[in-house]
């Protein structure tokens, strides 16, 4: 009898054993089938939804913009499926879609080149005429218009509300309008951060701020300088133009405050290039006009031209400002070779250094 008993409640304890291993198993299944469902799309229908990701937003920030948008089923499946998988947040406007499922979601916002672009970046490199700057931005945000930057860049009355913001602008200095671009020099070469709403009166302004930011450091140097701003502008153009290489501005510069303090023209081929304009097509051009009658010409007119001939980076400025102590009167370049430039004392050793190097240049 007793044997029997034990034998029974053995066979119960098994039972019970089975069905609740059938009741965790059904549990596990229903809630994996929970789960998975709950990261499935919210609908079929493909609805746009735009989530902007802050700097020092955490994941449950993330998670709850989601939810309030719509774009999740469930927060808290959510919250398991990123604990389960961990990816990257990056700042940005993310456009995200109804009929993305959570991992779909959580991909695209993995991955910093899925963010909408509110901004576009332009370069403008050093020494680019304000002509030819007006038309990359254009180029580079179609909403702005070639011709309204040149005609804001070249109106006395904008010129003079800029005049009251900016004070290194001074309209009485500025009397090339006659001729091309007034601001031309004022538009400082750099890589800007546009925004895409930005006009033609905004954009102008972050270029002009990136300028006083730029010329503030030099201010001391102008202060004491015997040359205003605009002169200096002028001067660093010419270097500019002359030579990229920052190596070889000093010299440049040494030679142009040289033969402006012996009385010399400057004799620069590069302003008869400026003063040639929309005619300017190669620098042979400005070696064979160096008759054209033009306030640039520096071979017929003394002293410096009437304004800048491009848009000068620092290294120019910095060299206008600090020329380097020699008694060199001429240059040349050895352009059809490794673009040294070449420096003389006397015309017959500039004219030797042209003989060398098969050069036509001043």
């Amino acid at each position: 009898m007793t044997r029997r008993r034990k034998k029974r409640k053995s066979h119960a304890g098994l039972i019970v054993f089975f069905v609740i291993l059938c009741l965790l198993i059904g549990g596990a299944g229903g809630g994996y089938f929970w789960y998975s469902s709950s990261l499935k799309p919210v609908s079929s229908t493909d609805e746009k939804i735009a989530i902007e990701i802050a700097q020092g937003d955490t994941q449950n920030i993330v998670i709850d913009k989601l939810e309030a948008a719509g774009l999740i089923q469930s927060k808290l499946a959510t919250k398991i499926y990123t604990k389960l998988n961990e990816f990257p947040r990056y700042v940005g406007t993310f456009e995200l879609s109804t009929s993305m499922s959570t991992q779909e979601i959580f991909a695209k916002l993995a991955d910093p080149n899925n963010a909408l672009q509110s901004f576009v970046s332009v370069t403008i490199p050093e020494g680019k005429w304000a002509k030819d700057i007006a038309t990359i931005l254009a180029n580079s945000l179609p909403h702005l218009n070639r011709d309204e930057l040149l005609r804001l860049w070249n109106d006395d009355a904008y010129i003079n509300q800029l005049a009251q913001v900016y004070p290194f602008i001074d309209p009485t200095l500025l009397t090339n309008d006659q001729y091309f671009v007034k601001l031309e020099g004022y538009l400082f070469p750099e890589t800007y951060h546009i925004d895409l709403n930005m006009n033609e009166d905004q954009v102008t302004r972050m270029l002009l701020d990136q300028f006083g930011a730029v010329i503030a450091q030099f201010q001391p140097q102008i202060d004491a300088s015997q040359y205003n701003l605009q002169e200096i502008l002028t001067l660093a153009s010419i270097i500019q133009f002359e030579s990229g290489n920052p190596a070889d501005m000093p010299d440049i510069s040494g030679v142009f405050h040289n033969r402006l303090n012996s009385g010399m023209p400057l004799g620069s081929s590069v302003t008869v290039c400026y003063a040639l304009y929309d005619q300017f097509e190669s620098s042979e051009q400005c070696e064979t006009n160096t008759d054209i009658q033009s306030p640039y010409n520096t071979y017929l007119n003394a002293g410096l031209p009437i304004g800048p001939i491009l848009n000068p980076g620092r290294d120019a400025i910095s060299a206008a400002l600090n020329p380097a102590q020699n008694d060199y009167l001429y240059f040349v370049a050895d352009i059809y070779g490794d673009g040294k430039t070449h420096f003389a004392r006397t015309l017959e050793e500039h004219e030797a250094n042209i003989d060398r190097f098969n050069l036509r240049l001043e």
